[in-house]
């Protein structure tokens, strides 16, 4: 396995001559998330507007017991088209990184999750991971964190499987994999993490724009980590 030096350098390497088109990659989901959210707001504000003017819906808003659960249940579709969107843009930086692709097309690439073979087991990974994570979680902090390093390169294996195959694996056996594939290297990815705290305090202090180009920087890298991992498990 590279440092985590070599590792960062080799993602530079695949994005020299691409940062452009790697900061649209990056940028089409937020632009999708904006026009969701606008989409979302007006009705939401106007429905706001309405209700305010009228006490009897204000109670019955009050006397309603499934907020939480419709608050939950956004955050799966948020965590499911999360996935959908970042497993697309690793695979495509894990192509570069190959070779077997040369350029970064952002308006298709960053589609790639909700294509073929790959919409339905990168939904459910999503669910599974969210779920066994959170079952982990409960018994410490400690233990869902290492949990989440251990299904880490799921979608990566997902992937390969099919791109090399034709065929969809199954969804359990495929977070094992990745389960398996981490014994050892779970730090290594733990310590690769903190090593971009700096970038990401620098990111912060300009307003999050500076994400624009570190989140294809550490995508890139953990595709480069992936890529290094020894696939004889």
């Amino acid at each position: 396995m590279l440092s985590s030096k070599e590792l960062k350098q080799q993602a530079k390497d695949s994005l020299k001559g691409r940062w452009g088109q790697a900061v649209l990659l990056n940028l089409v989901p937020t632009l999708i998330t904006i026009a969701l959210i606008m989409i979302i707001a007006i009705p939401t504000a106007l429905l706001l507007a309405h209700t305010y003017n009228d006490p009897a819906a204000v109670q019955d808003m009050a006397n309603n017991t499934n907020g939480g659960a419709a608050s939950s249940g956004g955050g799966i579709v948020s965590g499911i088209i999360s996935a959908l969107f970042m497993s697309g843009i690793s695979w495509t930086y894990l192509d570069i990184l190959r070779g077997t692709k040369s350029t970064i097309e952002p308006f298709k690439d960053a589609f790639r999750g909700f294509t073929g073979l790959f919409l339905g087991g990168v939904i459910l990974l999503a669910i599974l991971i969210s779920i066994f994570t959170t079952l982990w979680a409960l018994l410490f902090v400690i233990p869902g964190i290492i949990k989440s390093y251990s299904y880490s390169q799921s979608y990566f294996i997902y992937y390969d499987v099919i791109t090399e195959t034709g065929e969809k694996p199954g969804v359990l056996n495929t977070i094992t994999a990745s389960r398996k594939l981490m014994d050892g290297y779970k730090g290594k990815l733990f310590w690769l993490d903190l090593s971009f705290i700096g970038w990401h305090i620098l990111a912060m202090l300009t307003a999050g724009i500076g994400y624009l180009w570190l989140n294809p920087y550490i995508t890139a890298t953990k595709a480069a980590f992936y890529e290094q991992l020894p696939k004889n498990v």
